[in-house]
């Protein structure tokens, strides 16, 4: 049975998680793009209520991460929460597990008082679009300036 476990994002399961994550996403990232930018996240922004930082367990081992942080609010005022670092194992790919997770980092972050919740990704994560796109998300103008972006998305609980 799937666990979602509340660490630290400096914790050392969550830094093995984030660098296998990072490693996957530099050897996929579209040359043409140039280099992918890792940037590993601090705890605070990832430690209620400001946010949180999810690891997933399956069987006692950890097979997931994310995490949702509270920013700056966009032009209409709502508490916006942003979705960081989701990423599943790709040999637990497959199964949902990426879906439950994000529902799940979502299902914490309107408890901690999410009116709008925004991501950014890249154009050369299809799977990770079309999941976004099935959970709601739209098409939004840039929120921040993450060099690795290509698309920005963002819906409402």
């Amino acid at each position: 049975m799937d666990q979602y476990v509340a660490t630290p994002p400096t914790d050392p399961a969550a830094v093995r998680l984030l660098d296998a994550y990072f490693a996957e996403r530099t050897a996929s990232f579209p040359p043409a793009q140039g280099a992918y930018a890792p940037t590993y996240p601090a705890d605070e922004p990832f430690t209620p209520p400001a946010g949180v930082f999810l690891l997933l367990h399956a069987d006692g081992v950890d097979i997931g991460c994310g995490g949702v942080r509270r920013i700056a609010p966009g032009d209409d005022g709502l508490a916006r929460y942003e979705v960081k670092h989701l990423w599943v194992a790709p040999s637990a790919r497959g199964g949902g597990r990426g879906r439950a997770l994000l529902v799940e980092l979502e299902r914490r972050a309107v408890e901690m008082g999410a009116e709008e919740l925004v991501l950014d990704t890249n154009a050369s994560l299809e799977a990770a679009g079309s999941l976004y796109r099935s959970l709601g998300y739209v098409g939004i103008p840039p929120y921040n300036d993450n060099p690795n972006a290509t698309h920005w998305f963002a819906r409402r609980p």
